[in-house]
């Protein structure tokens, strides 16, 4: 058995999506059961508790093979991270007191550099608490995801412009599919190891330039789409015209300046490599 965090979000769902069809039982730790009713109708066992909870985490990881563990998203948090700490953590606590065989934690591109991190400061936190836990880990530090630009689709349809903060628009970027997230978290879960592994967790091989992001996503929705560099001193606008409150576009800033001057960056020593299936294109062909 397996126990899933994030079970109802991409990422989560995608890993226990790839256990189940591998005939694995699968735990899900949810916040609110009843928004979970799919995955109890697909056989999944139901563990409700709140991600900064260790006691509650401990029970749903209680006599696990493996745990898949992760900090929810928050693309705007307080920029001391109070609840990213609490949720690590909690997590780190839960697991000790468990001892599954295993944790296998998503992780992001950056998150071996002390600093300059921005919104990925909270999986460096996360890997410094955990590695030193006292079962094996493993984590998955993922490219850029190519679900970030869904948010832009109406502008990009109105417009015939896809802009982006990332710079300059050829280089080329590891860009990743959740879904392939969710089948490295699964195949992952499903190795043996001691200690502690690290795996850069990529799109195709090579990397994809900003440009063929353009011209994807103009393909899937019929029309010339441009790519556009979206200047510095736009980005705080454009930010809180998404409903980011103006006091906390900090972190996303500085993580998307540490992108652009390559302190972000993958090829690092001592990493696996895992190179999902999924093109851009064959991503945006899936656009609604």
């Amino acid at each position: 058995m397996f126990t899933v965090m994030g079970i109802t979000g991409r990422v989560g769902g995608a890993v226990a999506e790839n256990l189940l069809a591998a005939g694995k039982k699968v735990r899900g730790v949810v916040r609110n059961v009843e928004k979970a009713k799919a995955w109890a109708e697909k056989g999944v066992e139901l563990v409700e508790s709140a991600y900064d909870d260790a006691q509650g985490l401990a029970k749903a990881f209680a006599g696990a093979e493996g745990v898949f563990a992760m900090i929810p998203p928050d693309f705007a948090p307080d920029p001391a991270l109070p609840d990213q700490k609490r949720t690590i953590a909690a997590i780190r606590a839960g697991l000790e007191i468990a001892k599954p065989g295993k944790a296998v934690f998503l992780s992001s591109i950056g998150s071996e550099q002390p600093s300059g991190l921005g919104l990925i400061t909270s999986t460096y936190l996360m890997e410094e608490a955990t590695r030193t836990l006292s079962i094996p880990v493993a984590f998955l530090r993922a490219g850029s995801f190519m679900e970030n630009w869904m948010g832009a689709l109406d502008h990009i349809r109105a417009t015939g412009e896809m802009p982006f903060f990332y710079a300059p628009l050829d280089r080329k970027y590891p860009l990743v599919a959740t879904r392939d997230i969710g089948l490295a978290g699964a195949q992952v879960l499903q190795e043996s190891w001691s200690g502690e592994r690290v795996l850069e967790v990529d799109g195709p091989k090579g990397g994809t330039d900003l440009y063929e992001v353009a011209a994807a996503f103009g393909k899937a929705l019929g029309r010339d789409v441009k790519a556009v560099q979206l200047p510095e001193a736009a980005w705080q606008g454009v930010l809180v015209a998404m409903g980011t409150p103006a006091d906390r576009t900090g972190l996303y800033i500085e993580m998307v300046k540490s992108f652009n001057s390559g302190w972000i960056h993958f090829g690092n020593p001592d990493t696996e490599k895992f190179y999902g299936p999924t093109t851009i294109e064959a991503f945006a062909y899936g656009i609604k």
